[in-house]
């Protein structure tokens, strides 16, 4: 067994069809370096296609069957060996014969008949160079894994502090069970359907839908400031009372807003979820709140949002209303299109109603 503390040899593959060349080649290298002989290209590209790759190969141009170039070309078009430096070794002096080499890949030419010295000078400084780049590469690779990892604990630490943020919210009305779960996959379903539609495919990239689906559980973040007589009141709201209830989305807002302010640089995931807290209950035909906007206006994080959360409210048992069966939850925001919904969302909703019924199904309230 090899001692995997003891530094290995650096691997040099010589290619060469002339057995001279390869005697003296081997006798010149092998104190130095662990040295691999093939005497035609057919065999150098079979001992490249093995599990040991060599850390420089010494290539002859002229060979019968595939040439240095053709050989040079091979290595350089697969990942695996791509990196691996290629020293011509010809007889050919003409410039352009050299420049055809640099084009195939190589790092550097060699003059046939060879000269010691300079052989074992081209292949040293090239053996060192390579072994820079292999210890950058493996840092750069370390470096990139541990980012990866540090990377997706930041991402669950956030997604669990949403969800927590979002329970919050939720453990003060008993009766919405999975609402967030359920509309956060329906915001995420709508937004796919409509990745592909010119109004919406330069906003709807994967990314945004992902961030969208994080997002959405704290639309409703601000009810936690609504005193429960009102937030929990079996029956009809008075004016008053409504007005109070509306504070939701501001009080939202402003929730999300004071984490952005904490921010050193602007954040999307914020900024989607701080439209989504306080735009959600607007409509498209202006009627809505807190700003009364209207149409394109209000972000389309908000619209989605707002067709899923009234799906969701429709088909769910609050404290003032049973559930409605979902044929007619979707015929309520079919009503709703071009007055309350984005008549292209409910388009799409309408689309992929069935989808909303099973996401229903697999988080439905105990």
């Amino acid at each position: 067994m090899i001692d995997s503390r003891i530094p290995q040899r650096q691997t040099v593959l010589i290619v060469d069809d002339t057995p001279e060349n390869l005697t003296l080649l081997y006798g010149l290298l092998k104190d130095r370096y662990r040295v691999l002989v093939a005497n035609s290209g057919e065999r150098a590209l079979h001992l490249l296609a093995g599990e040991v790759l060599p850390d420089l190969v010494l290539l002859d141009v002229m060979m019968p069957g595939i040439g240095g170039f053709a050989v040079c070309r091979q290595l350089k078009s697969e990942a695996r060996t791509a990196r691996i430096p290629v020293i011509f070794l010809t007889a050919m002096g003409e410039h352009e014969d050299e420049q055809a080499g640099f084009d195939a890949g190589a790092v550097d030419y060699i003059v046939k008949p060879i000269s010691p010295p300079i052989v074992l000078t081209r292949v040293n400084t090239h053996m060192q160079l390579k072994a820079a780049a292999d210890f950058l590469e493996d840092q750069a690779a370390f470096l990139r894994r541990e980012v990866e990892i540090r990377t997706r604990e930041v991402q669950v630490i956030q997604d669990v502090t949403i969800m927590a943020l979002a329970s919050l919210a939720e453990t003060r009305d008993h009766e919405t069970g999975n609402h967030i779960r359920r509309t956060q996959n329906y915001v995420r379903a709508l937004a796919r359907q409509l990745q592909s539609h010119p109004r919406f495919c330069s906003v709807l990239d994967d990314d945004t839908i992902d961030m969208l689906y994080k997002s959405a559980p704290l639309h409703d973040i601000g009810k936690v400031g609504i005193p429960d007589a009102i937030l929990l009141k079996p029956g009809k709201l008075t004016p008053e009372e409504f007005e109070i209830m509306k504070t939701h989305t501001t009080l939202g807002r402003d929730a999300i807003s004071t984490a952005e302010r904490l921010l050193d640089a602007p954040s999307s995931f914020l900024r989607l979820a701080r439209e989504i807290a306080n735009y959600h209950q607007e409509k498209w035909d202006g009627s809505g709140y807190p700003e009364g906007l209207s149409g394109d206006a209000i972000p389309v994080s908000a619209r989605l949002m707002a067709v899923a959360d009234v799906y969701d409210a429709l088909i769910s048992r609050r404290v003032y209303k049973p559930p409605f069966p979902h044929e007619q939850a979707v015929e309520m925001i079919h009503n709703g299109r071009g007055q309350h919904f984005d008549p292209d969302m409910v388009d799409a909703f309408e689309a992929i109603a069935e989808e909303f019924r099973a996401i229903a199904r697999r988080y439905a309230d105990e």
